[in-house]
């Protein structure tokens, strides 16, 4: 592959290779203040399939944090997670191996918006627990 054409596809990041869970449009870049939740929020069809963004392993799937829905989290290595909130459904469970690309669940909407015809994801790219822009590490597109 030409290095053109890697990099509309992928970003490596110390070894993680990042692509876009979704084919959605932003709705929503990544605010770092606090009382902002750190991601970007992708747009889609409710029931869409949301892909792994890189390989790595399943550590949290589940409701448990308020606001997010049912969320994922995935750890790619000691340095990088990434998390997938607002999600209809999980298809993958906690301990479980991930490739990159691979359907782990299936679009829904944000908490309290019911009423919201359309999907959405909100995305986060974790470096050493904390939340970055996931812009400076997916592929443009």
């Amino acid at each position: 592959r030409s290095a053109s054409t890697q990099s509309n596809t992928t970003v490596s990041a110390q070894g993680v290779i990042w692509k876009w869970p979704v084919n959605g449009r932003v709705l929503s870049h990544f605010i770092d203040q606090s009382n902002q939740q750190k991601g970007l929020i992708l747009g889609g069809a409710i029931g869409e399939p949301v892909r792994a963004s890189a390989a790595g392993e399943v550590v949290y799937a589940g409701n448990g944090l308020p606001g997010y829905g049912n969320l994922l989290i995935i750890k790619h290595n000691s340095t990088w997670l990434s998390a997938y909130g607002y999600n209809r459904s999980l298809l993958v469970k906690e301990g479980q191996t991930v490739r990159a690309g691979q359907v782990v669940a299936t679009m829904g909407r944000r908490d309290g918006r019911a009423k919201d015809k359309t999907g959405s994801l909100l995305f986060q790219i974790r470096r050493d627990g904390k939340p970055v822009d996931p812009m400076a590490y997916l592929p443009s597109r």
